[in-house]
C-alpha cells in the first residue's frame, strides 16, 4: 500500500498549544490567527527549543533562494505577529529571544512531547483520500446502474449528489471572485452557470461604490451590468435569466430596479425605504409574477414581508405575525408555495418563519441569539441554510434549518460566511467571505483641526472601544490582538500597552469608575452576556450579580453608586437600567429598546440610542423621577448607535446624512456644527478627553471580501 509522509506532533507551552500538523495556534482552547510565515517560522523555534536558531537557518527553512522577497522585512514581518499572538515583547520576552547578529531562541516552558520524526500512514486515511475513495465507489454504483437504464441513472445521480452532501464528504471552497476590493451578496443564474454580484474597488466601510456585475463560471472576465454606484446592492434572476431585479440602497433613495442580465437601461419598479444590506434582500418567484421584498411606510416605520406584482407593479403585505418586530430577508421556496423569511424578535434575537402562501399564518420555525446575514432554500425544499453569527459563539457560520421538525445542523464550511446561495439544481453553494479587516483607534486634536489625526493605537488585529480615564491619562480598549476581544490598557500617547483581562471569550465596552479605580465591562464567558467589574489594584474581575438576563454595554453614574446598562429580551428588546455598582436588583428607567446608556453632567437623566427603522435617534429618560423618556429634540439621526459621545453642553456623532462627518450638537441652543471629515469605516467607540481637547475613534482598515464557490454541493 502507497504511504505517504505524515508530521505529528502537539507543542504545549505556557497558555498556547501548537499543532504542527494542522498549522494551528491555541490560547486556552480557542484558536489564535496567525499567517503560515509566521506559523513556520513559530514551529522551526519550537523544534530547536532553547537552541539559537540562525538568521541564516531561517533563511535557509523559509526563504530558500527562488522565492525573491525582502527577507529582513519578511523576518521582521514574521516575528512581529507571532509576538502579537503570543502577547510576547522583544525589550522583555518570555517566548521568543533576539540574539543581536546570530538569531533567535525560544525560551519558553515546553509542556508537550516535541515530535519531529516523520510517520508513515496509508494515503487512505486522510480525509481527501476518503473522500475521493468514498466518492469513487458512489460512481461505480451509479455506472452500473446505468447499464439497467437511463431512468435508473436519473435516479442514482440525484441520490449521490443528496450522498456526497449528507456523508459530510469533504466540500471544498475556492474563490469565485479575487478582485481588489469588495465582491459580496451571490445570486445563481437560473442555469446555474453565471453568479451576479455586487463590487465596490472601495476598501472602506460604509461604501458607496458597489455596481452589479455578472461572472461566468469558469471565465475570469466580469461584465458590468449598472453603472450606478450605490451603498448596496442586492440581486434576484428572473427565470427566464434575461433580467435581473435589484434592489439598491442609496443616500438620495432605494429603490427596486429591473436590468437586463447583460445591461443596459434600467427600469424603476418602487422607491423603498432600504437603509442596509439586511433591508435590501429580495426574491423573484419561481412563476415569475412578483419579487418578495422588505420595506416599511416610512423611513422610521416597522418593516414588513411585501409582494410586488411585476404585471401591475402593486404591492400587497403577506400575513403579519405580531410578534414580529421586523420582517426582512424573504426567500420564495422552488415551488413556489411558501415564502421564508427572518422574523426580528428582540435584542440580538430572532426567529425564521415561513409563510404557507395559500394561508393567513406563518409558521416561526427556529429562534436563534445573535444576528443572520442571508437565508436561502436548499433543492427539494426541505430545509434552509442561514448564515448566523452570535458574539462569544464559536459555531458561527451556516446552519441548516429542517422544515419538517426544525432541527438545526452546523455545516462544515464557511465559517464566518455570509449571504448564501444555491444554484436550483443544487450542485454548486456560493457565498462571500470577508478578510483581512480591523479597526485601529486614531486621536484627533480638537483644537487644532487643521493637523491631521494620529493612529494612536494599531495593530493587525482590532482596537475599539476607547475611553479616556477621568483624569485623561489613560486609555482602556478593547483589542484582539491576544487572541480574543480583552480588555486593555495605556496611557494617553498610546503606549505602555497593558493586557487588563483574560477572559478568554469576546469582551468588550469598558468604562471608567468615577474615581479611576475600576473599569465595569461586558464579557459572554458562557456564550451569555454578563458585566464584570475590573479593580485596577488588584486585576481579578468581579461579576456582577443581576436579576437580569444578557446584561451588557454598562456605564457608571457620576457618583459611582450605580452602573447603567442594557438587558433582557423580549418584545421591547434590550431596556435601559440601573443597578447599585455592588450588583442586584435592577430598575428599569425606559419602556423601549436601546443601546448605550450614559448620564448627563448634572445627573438628571441617562442618555441612549434608539435604532427605529433606518438611524438610531438620541434618547433620554429622567432620572429625577424615573420613566420619562424623551427625544433629544432638534439633534439629527445618528449613523451608528455605538459611535456618540456626551460632553458638558451638547454631544458629539456621527449624522446619518453625512457618517464620515464627526458632527457637534448643543444641546441649549439646539445648533449643529460639523467639525472634522474623519472618513469612512468609523465605528465602535467613540470618546472626548475631559478637558474636551481630544477625540478618540476606530476605524476599520484594508477589508477585503471575496465570493468563494462549492461545486458538487448536493
Amino acid at each position: 500500500m502507497e504511504t505517504v509522509p505524515r508530521t505529528t506532533g502537539r507543542i504545549a507551552f505556557d497558555q498556547f498549544e501548537v499543532d504542527l500538523r494542522s498549522g494551528e495556534l491555541r490560547k486556552r482552547g480557542h484558536k489564535i490567527r496567525l499567517q503560515p510565515q509566521p506559523f513556520q517560522l513559530l514551529a522551526l523555534l519550537l523544534e530547536h527549543s532553547g537552541e539559537v536558531v540562525t538568521r541564516e537557518e531561517v533563511r535557509a527553512k523559509l526563504w530558500p533562494d527562488d522565492v525573491h522577497i525582502d527577507f529582513d522585512h519578511g523576518l521582521g514581518t514574521a516575528l512581529n505577529k507571532i509576538r502579537e499572538a503570543l502577547n510576547d515583547s522583544a525589550e522583555h520576552p518570555r517566548f521568543i529571544e533576539t540574539l543581536p547578529r546570530r538569531g533567535y531562541r525560544f525560551i519558553g516552558a515546553i509542556r508537550g512531547p516535541i515530535t519531529k520524526i516523520a510517520e508513515t500512514a496509508p494515503a487512505t486515511e486522510t480525509p481527501s483520500a476518503v473522500a475521493e475513495t468514498t466518492r469513487g465507489s458512489l460512481w461505480k454504483a451509479a455506472l452500473w446502474l446505468l447499464a439497467l437504464g437511463g431512468t435508473v441513472f436519473a435516479v442514482a445521480h440525484v441520490w449521490l449528489n443528496q450522498r456526497s452532501h449528507a456523508a459530510g464528504l469533504v466540500l471544498k471552497a475556492v474563490p469565485f471572485t479575487a478582485y481588489t476590493g469588495l465582491e459580496v451578496a451571490p445570486a445563481f443564474s437560473p442555469d446555474g452557470s453565471q453568479i451576479a454580484f455586487s463590487w465596490t474597488e472601495d476598501k472602506r466601510l460604509p461604501s458607496d461604490g458597489y455596481d452589479l456585475y455578472v461572472k461566468a463560471i469558469g471565465d475570469e472576465n466580469p461584465v458590468r451590468v449598472t453603472t450606478h454606484p450605490s451603498r448596496w446592492i442586492s440581486s434576484a434572476w428572473s427565470t427566464d435569466g434575461r433580467s435581473i431585479a435589484i434592489h439598491r440602497v442609496t443616500n438620495a433613495g432605494s429603490g427596486i430596479y429591473l436590468v437586463p442580465a447583460r445591461g443596459g437601461p434600467e427600469q424603476k419598479l418602487r422607491a423603498t425605504y432600504a437603509a442596509n444590506s439586511v433591508d435590501a434582500a429580495i426574491s423573484w418567484s419561481p412563476d415569475g409574477q412578483s419579487i418578495a421584498f422588505s420595506d416599511a411606510a416610512s423611513s422610521e416605520g416597522k418593516r414588513r414581508i411585501q409582494l410586488l406584482s411585476i404585471p401591475t407593479l402593486e404591492s400587497t403585505q403577506i400575513p403579519h405575525d405580531e410578534t414580529c418586530k421586523d420582517e426582512q430577508m424573504p426567500a420564495f421556496s422552488h415551488d413556489g408555495t411558501k415564502l421564508a423569511y427572518v422574523c426580528a424578535l428582540g435584542w440580538e434575537e430572532y426567529g425564521i418563519a415561513v409563510q404557507d402562501l395559500q394561508r393567513q399564518k406563518p409558521r416561526i420555525l427556529q429562534t436563534f441569539r445573535g444576528w443572520v446575514r442571508g437565508l436561502v432554500w436548499t433543492v427539494g425544499d426541505r430545509s434552509l441554510i442561514l448564515s448566523q453569527s452570535q458574539v462569544g459563539n464559536e459555531n458561527n457560520g451556516f446552519r441548516e434549518l429542517a422544515l419538517a421538525d426544525g432541527s438545526i445542523r452546523l455545516l462544515p464550511y464557511g465559517r464566518d460566511g455570509s449571504w448564501p446561495a444555491i444554484s436550483a439544481n443544487g450542485q454548486r453553494f456560493a457565498y462571500d467571505t470577508y478578510s483581512d479587516g480591523h479597526n485601529n483607534i486614531w486621536r484627533l486634536d480638537l483644537a487644532n483641526l487643521h493637523q491631521p489625526p494620529v493612529e494612536l493605537i494599531s495593530s493587525t488585529r482590532d482596537q475599539n472601544f476607547a475611553q479616556y480615564s477621568p483624569d485623561g491619562s489613560r486609555i482602556a480598549f478593547v483589542s484582539t490582538r491576544s487572541g480574543n476581544g480583552e480588555i486593555w490598557m495605556s496611557d494617553a500617547q498610546g503606549k505602555g500597552l497593558l493586557q487588563l483581562t483574560d477572559m478568554g471569550q469576546p469582551s468588550g465596552t469598558p468604562r471608567w469608575s468615577p474615581d479611576g479605580k475600576q473599569i465595569a465591562f461586558d464579557s459572554r464567558v458562557n456564550g451569555h452576556a454578563a458585566i464584570y467589574v475590573l479593580d485596577l489594584h488588584r486585576r481579578q474581575p468581579r461579576k456582577l450579580t443581576i436579576n437580569v438576563d444578557e446584561p451588557s454595554v454598562p456605564s457608571w453614574s457620576r457618583d459611582g453608586k450605580w452602573i447603567y446598562f442594557i438587558g433582557g429580551a423580549g418584545p421591547n428588546g434590550a431596556r435601559i437600567y440601573r443597578v447599585p455598582a455592588e450588583g442586584g436588583e435592577a430598575t428599569p428607567l425606559s419602556m423601549m429598546s436601546g443601546y448605550g446608556p450614559v448620564e448627563s453632567f448634572d445627573e438628571q437623566r441617562v442618555f441612549f440610542a434608539v435604532h427605529n427603522g433606518k438611524h438610531a435617534r438620541l434618547e433620554s429618560a429622567s432620572l429625577k423621577p424615573t420613566g420619562t423618556e424623551n427625544l433629544v429634540q432638534g439633534m439629527p439621526a445618528l449613523s451608528f448607535a455605538a459611535n456618540w459621545a456626551i460632553v458638558q453642553d451638547g454631544a458629539y456623532f456621527y449624522p446619518a446624512d453625512s457618517p464620515e462627518t464627526l458632527t457637534y450638537f448643543n444641546f441649549a441652543t439646539e445648533t449643529v456644527r460639523p467639525v472634522f471629515e474623519v472618513g469612512r469605516g468609523s465605528y465602535y467607540g467613540l470618546s472626548i478627553s475631559p478637558d474636551g481637547r481630544y477625540a478618540l475613534y476606530s476605524q476599520l482598515e484594508g477589508i477585503t471580501s471575496d465570493i468563494m464557490l462549492i461545486n458538487n454541493f448536493y
